[in-house]
């Protein structure tokens, strides 16, 4: 009955007060203690403070919306003013009367009365432009207009307005203007027809008679048809220029080219110094007379072509210099070729005269671009691959640097070997993220190129396999160790209880000998250390050939490859030495 009686507030209108209410019958009837209800009702607070957060957070951005849309309209009011020169406008409300909403409705029967305003405006400025646009055709004997002129919208003020008008007067300053225009495209004429060696008047004459220097400076011709006609010649002579500077680069290529091929000494390269000077040279840095005349041009070429039959006669030499530079491509990216068949096969083919020098050599330069791309193609990953090496060199001396009881006594050298470990443990600990990395990069590689990607020969995911399995056996045996040590520390633990003192640590632990594998043979005392050395591991993992003898041909993954974390290496310096008993 009494709980019918707390549930009657709840049958009708839910409040706040009484689902406290409510709460307070549960509690009573549970017995709370206050300290659980005041908690209770501190949590109810806060979530309560929490709705009201949002509450505020939402009505706080739907005002700013408001106020961005309110500052955009005012900001776009603003640029028409400023655009048709206005400095106020008769209707625009106060900026602080009324709410938002209000003054967004407000403004904008005001824009749209701009923006009329604004197109009207625009149509004078262009009929304006056009006016001096006809005027200006008709100065330079063509009356047809041919093109709208654009408006600048930025600025529809009147005074901008009265100067255009204005402008219709000054027209008879263009005079000057373009004769300083003609003066400068003859400059620029007679300074190109100097560098490619031809006949300046002559073809400047051809553009307009009046333009040589007999006659005087104002009766030369300034009309539109003359600047264009200059603008022509002057655009043609730069692109005569320009092939012919490209002409000469390529012949001057060509001759470095040959000359590396067959030694030619200096003295026989110098006579040819004006064409391979220019060999890295931009078209505005030629500026020497006669540097790209034909007749120069012609002399490169007679030379290229002597050069071109003289190398042909010297074909084996030059092609096995070529054969040198694909094998080193190759060997730099880890590629594995036969280069002896490779030779033979050049041989074959210039012995038997069945393919002409010039291809041969294109067909070993086709193969050098080849090569170079799929050098740069491997270059990321082949970088990955010597960090990997790297590192599992370092954690093989780490190994060696661990098993060393001494390495903490002042000798010499100590404390750099100290520095190098913690290095060490550092470089370590990146093997795994590296071979990740290098598994997902050349299966990337392998997709893209659908071959398999090979480090001198073998499989590279052959060699991260490998990695894999040694690093698992390696856990396997870190595993092992704990637990073999788990035992140790029991079986100590056992004797303690039975004879009421730990054993001296020089002493056996118990008739019993625990069988397992002992770092570096085993301690002093007796006691396995926590890591073990897997030079026998290390040994199987090499390849060896058929006859038992090490294929030091086969490049192997690193023997050493499971990375140690600062607190295995840190349990490992510990675990090497022999650990006291408490008497």
């Amino acid at each position: 009955m009494a709980v019918a009686d707390a549930e009657n507030p709840l049958l009708g209108e839910t409040t706040c007060g009484s689902l406290l209410q409510k709460l307070q019958q549960i509690w009573d009837e549970v017995g709370e203690n206050d300290e659980e209800r005041d908690k209770m009702l501190l949590q109810l607070e806060q979530e309560c403070l929490d709705v009201y957060k949002r509450k505020v957070d939402q009505a706080v951005k739907s005002r700013a919306h408001l106020l961005q849309a309110l500052a955009d309209a005012q900001l776009e009011l603003s640029h028409l003013l400023s655009a048709l020169g206005e400095k106020s406008f008769v209707g625009i409300p106060d900026k602080t009367s009324g709410t938002i909403k209000e003054q967004l409705a407000a403004i904008a029967p005001m824009l749209e009365q701009l923006w009329k305003q604004k197109e009207e405006r625009v149509k004078e400025f262009s009929d304006v432009q056009s006016q001096i646009q006809r005027i200006c055709g008709e100065i330079a004997g063509n009356s047809s207009l041919s093109e709208v002129p654009s408006v600048d919208e930025a600025d529809l003020s009147l005074k901008k307005l009265d100067e255009f008008q204005g402008r219709l007067q000054e027209l008879q300053k263009e005079k000057s203007e373009r004769l300083h225009k003609v003066l400068d495209f003859v400059s620029t004429v007679h300074d190109l027809c100097a560098v490619l060696g031809m006949d300046f008047f002559s073809t400047v004459t051809e553009v307009h008679p009046s333009l040589n220097d007999s006659t005087g400076v104002q009766s030369k011709s300034i009309s539109n048809d003359t600047l264009s006609r200059l603008a022509k010649t002057v655009l043609a002579l730069k692109e005569d220029k320009k092939q012919r500077l490209r002409k000469l680069q390529e012949l001057a290529t060509q001759l470095i080219d040959l000359w590396n091929l067959m030694d030619t000494p200096d003295e026989e390269r110098s006579l040819f110094d004006h064409v391979t000077c220019n060999i890295s040279a931009s078209v505005d840095e030629v500026t020497i007379p006669g540097a790209l005349a034909l007749d120069l041009i012609e002399q490169a070429e007679v030379e290229v072509e002597r050069l071109d039959q003289l190398k042909a006669s010297r074909m084996k030499e030059i092609a096995f210099k070529r054969q040198a530079e694909l094998e080193e491509i190759f060997a730099r990216a880890h590629i594995e070729i036969d280069p002896e068949v490779a030779r033979a096969k050049i041989m074959a083919l210039i012995d038997s005269g069945d393919i002409e020098p010039s291809e041969l050599l294109a067909d070993m330069d086709n193969q050098i671009a080849r090569a170079k791309e799929e050098a740069f193609s491997r270059r990321d990953i082949l970088d990955k691959v010597e960090k990997w090496m790297s590192a599992c060199e370092e954690e093989s001396w780490l190994e060696d640097y661990n098993r060393d009881e001494n390495r903490y006594n002042s000798s010499r050298g100590a404390h750099l070997n100290l520095k190098r470990a913690e290095k060490a443990r550092i470089l370590v600990n990146k093997i795994p993220a590296l071979v990740d990395t290098l598994v997902a990069k050349t299966r990337a590689w392998e997709e893209e190129h659908g071959i398999p990607f090979a480090y001198d020969g073998v499989p590279l995911l052959a060699m991260l396999d490998e990695y894999a399995m040694l690093r698992h056996d390696r856990e396997e045996e870190k595993r092992r160790m704990r637990d073999h040590k788990k035992f140790h520390e029991q079986l100590n633990t056992e004797q303690e209880a039975i004879f009421g003192s730990r054993p001296s640590p020089g002493r056996p632990v118990g008739p019993k000998k625990v069988v397992g594998p002992r770092a570096n043979g085993g301690g002093a005392n007796g006691t396995p250390g926590r890591r073990l050395s897997l030079n026998a591991n290390q040994n199987g993992a090499r390849s060896t050939s058929k006859d038992g003898k090490r294929d030091n041909t086969r490049p192997v993954a690193p023997v050493n490859y499971v990375a140690i974390s600062k607190e295995d290496a840190t349990s490992h310096v510990s675990g090497t030495d022999p650990e006291p008993f408490s008497p």
